[in-house]
């Protein structure tokens, strides 16, 4: 309890107060302390960046193989559909028929490719963006 001016009624209820202040005062200490360490919170940046990019690539993984899997479907469709048409043609629809592993592959690592383009793309126009903010931050 406090009386009317704000104060510790007795020497107890001033304790309270004190350990809640310093509580109150470690907390804010920490958060400061958190937001001045740029090098750590760079590095929680960049570990969310990779994981987000691993997850990317992940996903980017499973639909080039969903996309080779209806690549092969259609392309197994038009074999058995049409016999006619021209020689090389035919031919390599039968070698991605035959063996559709290379084409799986060769499609992944295409959206490998996409996936890391589009992350380097990110870094460089956040690093940009981040250092037009502290280079004009100074002349306003």
């Amino acid at each position: 309890m406090t009386d009317a001016t704000g104060g510790a009624k007795g020497p107890d209820e001033l304790r309270q107060q004190i350990e809640r202040t310093r509580s109150e005062l470690g907390n804010t200490v920490e958060e400061l302390a958190g937001k001045a360490d740029v090098k750590g919170r760079a590095r929680a940046r960049a570990a969310d960046l990779r994981d987000k990019a691993g997850a990317m690539t992940v996903q980017l993984r499973s639909s080039a193989a969903q996309a080779g899997h209806t690549v092969h479907d259609k392309a197994t469709h038009v074999t058995h559909v049409t016999h006619a048409g021209p020689g090389p043609v035919r031919g390599v629809v039968r070698a991605g028929v035959k063996h559709p592993k290379p084409v799986l592959v060769a499609g992944a690592a295409a959206g490998a490719v996409v996936v890391t383009v589009g992350v380097l793309r990110r870094r460089q126009q956040a690093a940009h963006g981040q250092l037009w903010h502290l280079v004009h931050r100074g002349h306003r």
